[in-house]
């Protein structure tokens, strides 16, 4: 593989990551209640929030058949392919804030093997997130 685009190593961060979701108005209000962001863009079909440098892209499923055809969207009864972690000063704290936000916990607070402290929970489109120290 060629790369052209600059001395940057590739592949650099993740720009974007889309999800898809089946009522986009429901995922978008937990995102903005949870998550505590603003919405920096929206249609008819998604609504994107800021991660820092990544953006999260709330896309109804379907309109992402047109954009993976011809792999097939997935629905959440599906299970779980994926987590996406954030990083926090104090797991204990942040499940406390979490629940008061209305949001109930998949698992944790836990002492993981591997020497970090976690818990998660699921999005109303069925995508896990991880809080972790």
């Amino acid at each position: 593989m060629t790369h052209t685009t600059s001395d940057a190593p590739w592949p650099g961060l993740i720009s974007a990551i889309t999800l898809f979701v089946e009522d986009l108005q429901a995922t978008k209000r937990f995102y903005c209640d949870v998550f505590r962001l603003p919405v920096t863009y929206e249609d008819d079909n998604s609504a994107v929030f800021r991660f820092g440098d990544t953006v999260i892209n709330l896309l109804r499923s379907a309109a992402a058949h047109e954009l993976i055809a011809p792999a097939r969207v997935a629905g959440p009864a599906s299970g779980s392919r994926l987590q996406l972690t954030l990083p926090v000063d104090d797991v204990d704290a942040m499940c406390k804030e979490l629940t008061a936000r209305g949001v109930t916990l998949l698992n944790g607070p836990v002492d993981r093997p591997w020497g970090i402290r976690t818990a998660s929970f699921r999005d109303p489109a069925g995508h896990i997130w991880e809080i972790a120290r």
